[in-house]
């Protein structure tokens, strides 16, 4: 039998039942604010999705709705590696590039360039209800804008 079904905080899941092993499909969005150009950890909050819907095994997609922010699993231990990140990534895509499109200021085609480089979406695999993520990793949301912005990443998990 498949159809939609309702589950926990009002996410929407698609049953798939295929020799006794039944799929689930669920979709939520997470929106914060971010404080301008930076890395935001967000791995506690995916978690916090994750064992909401009381999941096994499967894949989170994880995608941000932006083309001047990004995604990255990055290491969580030492600040320094993001510190460096974000060096690299103004070397890679100055303001002074001499960009023709600056519509919304200096900073918008960098934020671009390094949308471009970094990527908006994750897929992580979920085993055992738990991101299998190594020990050092982090998601981190990556804001390429000065100025604070409202941020939206939609969470996809398919899986039983």
């Amino acid at each position: 039998m498949s159809g939609w079904s309702k589950t926990k905080k009002g996410c929407e899941v698609w049953t798939i039942d295929t020799n006794n092993v039944q799929l689930s499909q669920s979709m939520g969005r997470l929106v914060f604010m971010t404080e301008g150009f930076g890395f935001y950890e967000m791995t506690n909050e995916i978690r916090e999705w994750v064992k909401s819907l009381d999941l096994k095994d499967g894949l989170l997609t994880l995608f941000v709705r932006h083309t001047s922010a990004s995604i990255t699993i990055q290491e969580n231990a030492d600040p320094t590696v993001l510190q460096d990140l974000l060096k690299a990534l103004r070397m890679l895509a100055p303001e002074e590039g001499g960009w023709l499109h600056d519509d919304e200021g200096p900073d918008d085609m960098p934020a671009h360039i390094k949308t471009m480089l970094t990527g908006v979406s994750l897929q992580i695999p979920v085993v055992e209800g738990e991101l299998d993520l190594g020990t050092w990793q982090g998601i981190y949301l990556a804001e390429h804008r000065r100025a604070p912005h409202r941020r939206s990443m939609t969470l996809h998990y398919l899986g039983t």
